[in-house]
């Protein structure tokens, strides 16, 4: 804001109140004719912080009126990208499109106390009924992708397998192999394999489901 529109403004809340400049300059710890000098003459040219917090009180009005500088508040929230990809949890199957289908919002300090990085999480679609009662057809899924860089730990991953993208539980075995197991018995595992089969794209860590 313009510092002739604070005077401008503060002047009318002194009138509009039935104030005088003498009297507000005793409000806020100055000389008589402080208010007067800073109306008038734009001297000073700025109202202190502690004077402008002051008046913005005594005559409650949001202190931005009289001058105080926009602040960015931060919401707390880390939006995080869906993808417009799904990873199967049947047969399979090749997803190439994966633009960006949207932002969902979550509590940065939520995530930073689930020990991942924020700027490597994303939202993908679970397909099929493979992991079924764990996860259905149409479930989001967080997926954090920093964890294709860390050894293979018992859990849910995405992963690349045969050309499909797959949602998958993900077994490593005492021999340095690995089991990727279907939750759904109706469905096929793939029992101790080589590592190098498949690609992990990243760790499901939470997942959402519409009722």
């Amino acid at each position: 804001m313009d510092e002739n529109d604070t005077r401008l403004i503060l002047a009318r809340l002194i009138e509009k109140n039935g104030d005088d400049y003498a009297g507000i300059s005793k409000l806020i710890g100055r000389n008589p004719a402080y208010i007067q000098q800073f109306i008038k003459r734009g001297s000073p040219k700025k109202l202190g912080e502690t004077e402008r917090s002051i008046l913005a009180q005594y005559f409650g009005v949001d202190d931005r009126q009289l001058g105080a500088p926009e602040v960015k508040r931060s919401t707390g929230l880390r939006l995080v990208p869906k993808l417009a990809i799904g990873a199967s949890a049947g047969s399979g199957a090749l997803y190439d499109d994966d633009s960006l289908a949207g932002k969902i919002g979550f509590d940065e300090k939520w995530l930073r106390r689930m020990g991942v990085d924020p700027s490597k999480l994303s939202l993908i679609q679970v397909q099929g009924e493979s992991m079924i009662p764990t996860l259905h057809d149409g479930d989001d899924i967080l997926v954090d992708s920093g964890a294709a860089l860390k050894p293979i730990r018992d859990g849910i991953y995405v992963l690349r397998m045969d050309d499909a993208l797959l949602v998958k539980r993900v077994l490593p075995t005492p021999s340095a192999r690995i089991s990727v197991l279907s939750d759904n018995p109706s469905y096929p595992d793939w029992i101790d394999i080589d590592p190098a089969q498949i690609h992990i794209i990243g760790r499901v860590i939470w997942s959402a489901r519409i009722l």
